[in-house]
């Protein structure tokens, strides 16, 4: 499926890369500030100097930068983000940090599990968002260095106790994030309970293939592997129906921009208002498989990035509500439409919808998933 039919030529996403590794992978560190409440928080650096490289941050365990050439050898961040911590603290709409307990949104926070009622603080509408209000992505978490022939990066750990955020169990989590030699950027999620309770994890990345600041990323080309979607209500909600895409905006089956149809006068892009669903992936099989679900391309810089996971869905998210409140990296403002995210994850409001691939982790069982992100130039 993840190629392109002469006909969409046009909107066709290279699979050759011509990005050099650069060398040797190295990794360092280096202070980033300190929390209001005076905790430390770091800044690791990893990757090669000519190939990709990655900044991140302990506060939310946050990716700030991922940066390579495009076609002309230029070096830029394809990720938004924001140039000091206190940003971050103050202000961030989650900008690359990893999120949970839950991932996405739990209807009116609620969820029950073997019969017993939790809540959950609510911080969107009447709904609980990426794990309530204080939620893993504003969390300092403890990072342990990563340093292999082959690969490089930090491996963060945070133990989320009993009853935080009104989720149960002590929740021992780790998630490392590693580059490989072939520009390949790894996130591994583990997760462990002592009590019954759910979990959703994935990270927040806004990729623009242009580089951060550069503007709309409407012409970029995306190619996703989902015959269905998740439609939801005016709250964001999933409706639990899982129509086909065929004939919607939602239909990435072959490669096309993705402002193609934003415009379309259609009711879930009414709500959106664009693109925030969750597409149900193909080949899910209880998450024992990875396999490529999503290409993206931008014509103008030659970068393009694929998304490989073993989960059954992805949120894409087109930048709706970014609307010039945020400075980047680079002393640019984001607006609406200047960025896409790609969330691999389990569809919002699981714990709600018995129909949906369940999110319960008891104690004795293992959260553990994977997506990868690889990058290049054509």
């Amino acid at each position: 499926m993840m190629g392109s039919t002469p006909a969409a030529a046009a909107t066709a996403i290279p699979s050759s890369s011509a990005l050099p590794t650069g060398g040797k992978l190295s990794i360092s560190s280096e202070p980033f500030g300190s929390t209001t409440d005076g905790v430390a928080v770091e800044r690791y650096t990893f990757g090669s100097a000519h190939g990709v490289q990655v900044q991140m941050l302990t506060y939310g365990a946050t990716l700030q930068t991922i940066t390579f050439g495009d076609r002309h050898g230029h070096r830029q961040s394809i990720l938004l983000g924001l140039p000091t911590l206190a940003n971050y603290i103050a202000e961030s709409p989650y900008f690359g940090a990893t999120i949970g307990r839950y991932g996405n949104r739990i209807a009116k926070g609620k969820f029950s599990i073997d019969g017993k009622s939790y809540q959950i603080p609510i911080n969107n509408g009447e709904n609980a968002l990426h794990g309530g209000p204080i939620g893993f992505d504003k969390k300092v978490w403890k990072a342990t260095v990563i340093k292999e022939t082959s690969r490089v990066g930090v491996s963060f750990h945070y133990v989320s106790v009993d009853g935080e955020m009104g989720f149960p169990g002590n929740l021992d989590t780790t998630v490392e994030y590693t580059l490989n030699s072939a520009n390949e950027l790894t996130i591994g999620y583990h997760a462990t309970t002592d009590k019954p309770t759910i979990v959703n994890l994935t990270n927040h990345a806004y990729f623009n293939l242009a580089g951060e600041g550069s503007g709309t990323v409407e012409g970029q080309i995306l190619e996703v592997n989902a015959n269905a979607f998740t439609p939801v209500d005016v709250n964001l909600i999933p409706t639990g129906d899982l129509p086909t895409v065929g004939g919607t905006p939602f239909d990435f089956r072959q490669a096309k921009p993705i402002g193609k149809d934003v415009r379309v006068g259609h009711p879930q892009i009414l709500i959106g208002p664009g693109y925030d669903h969750n597409w149900v992936l193909n080949g899910y099989h209880g998450g024992k498989t990875s396999r490529q679900v999503v290409r993206a391309y931008d014509p103008a810089s030659g970068r393009w990035l694929t998304c490989t996971t073993d989960q059954p869905g992805v949120q894409i998210y087109s930048g709706n509500f970014l609307n010039g409140a945020f400075t980047g990296l680079t002393g640019r403002t984001y607006r609406q439409g200047d960025a896409f995210t790609l969330e691999t994850q389990h569809y919002p409001d699981s714990p709600n919808q018995p129909s949906f691939p369940s999110t319960v982790l008891r104690p004795g069982q293992v959260y553990a998933t994977k997506t990868t992100y690889g990058f290049g130039v054509a």
